[in-house]
């Protein structure tokens, strides 16, 4: 996760200043499974709780083959990352890329419905945003080699956009767009999604004077964002579309977004990070996505919260604690996923 503030965000700012139950489950819901901890259950108890939770998706960041072992037969779908490290080297070799697919997918093929395959995590703009693209057509080509039918994209943080207010005149900034661009006309020859990590908490801890909590939280009862006759009530839908835009203005019209990160932390010591903040947010996000937001109405936005558990290898502070349970699989708080 980036700590970025969109542009949007502060637009926003002035704009209000001048005036787990067991379910079938929601199926544009799912959670990330994040392993940066030393404490954490092993992988079969933690599918055996994602399933007793109805929870029918589920992000990988990494091949882990314990994880990817836990999954087979398990009926639930999985967003599999690569390596950010491994992307220079799945950019630059079709043999690399076809060795991955080997080794992490086809192994698991039979047994696992991959969604897609996400080649990076938040790594445009930066050092390795130029092996992106080649990485994903690599990939793309040694899946269909192999036999798969598997959409391959990558995942980015807000940080991406540049103009973001109105969300219709949402834009990739100058240091993303020259990477996005083609990255979006990939996408939308192959009816592929984009991922994106939306973190309204940290727009609003950036500035807590200002940005209002309620408009962060879903709890917002007034339009906080006016774009011609569309109205913002929340954050979450602001962001989103103005990513859609974006896309539609650099070559992606069709490409659908999909919110692979959105959290909340229930502690650390930061402004906001309550577990009640928390617990109002993730229910809120799961209760919101079926209606989709001002820009596709009426279309599950689909949605991955993060994430499964409190992460105690993550940096000191709130990115510890942005987990529905604790590494002893106690509830931090309850999301209802019906």
């Amino acid at each position: 996760m980036v700590r970025s503030r969109c542009r949007i965000c502060e637009i926003a700012i002035w704009f209000l200043c001048s005036s787990f139950t067991i379910f079938a489950g929601v199926e544009a819901i799912g959670v990330n499974y994040g392993l940066l901890g030393d404490n954490l259950p092993s992988p079969d108890k933690v599918i055996s709780l994602y399933k007793s939770r109805g929870i029918q998706s589920l992000r990988l960041f990494n091949p882990d083959q314990n994880a990817l072992h836990a999954l087979k037969g398990s009926d639930i779908s999985v967003i599999l990352g690569t390596l950010n490290e491994d992307l220079q080297q799945l950019a630059s070799s079709q043999s690399y890329a076809a060795t991955w697919v080997q080794t992490n997918v086809a192994p698991f093929a039979g047994s696992v419905h991959f969604k897609c395959i996400d080649a990076g995590n938040e790594v445009i703009p930066g050092d390795l945003a130029t092996y992106v693209l080649p990485a994903m057509q690599n990939l793309d080509a040694a899946l269909n080699d192999a036999g798969y039918s598997i959409p391959v994209t990558t995942a980015v943080s807000t940080q991406v956009l540049g103009d973001s207010y109105p969300p219709s005149q949402g834009t990739f900034s100058d240091s993303a767009s020259s990477y996005m661009a083609p990255i979006a006309t990939f996408l939308e020859s192959k009816g592929y999604p984009l991922l994106v990590n939306v973190y309204p908490y940290f727009s609003y801890t950036s500035d807590t004077k200002e940005v209002h909590l309620d408009y962060a939280l879903f709890n917002a009862h007034q339009t906080v964002v006016l774009d011609g006759g569309v109205q913002y009530s929340n954050l979450f839908d602001a962001i989103v579309d103005s990513v859609y835009a974006a896309l539609e203005k650099s070559g992606g019209p069709s490409v659908d977004v999909v919110v692979s990160e959105t959290g909340w932390p229930s502690g650390g010591g930061a402004p906001g990070a309550t577990v009640e903040n928390a617990m109002i947010y993730n229910n809120n996000v799961v209760a919101h996505v079926k209606r989709g937001t001002p820009r596709r109405p009426g279309k599950e936005q689909e949605t991955y919260l993060f994430a499964m558990f409190n992460e105690n290898q993550k940096p000191e502070g709130v990115e510890q604690h942005f987990g529905l349970y604790r590494p002893d699989m106690t509830e931090v708080y309850h999301v209802d996923f019906s």
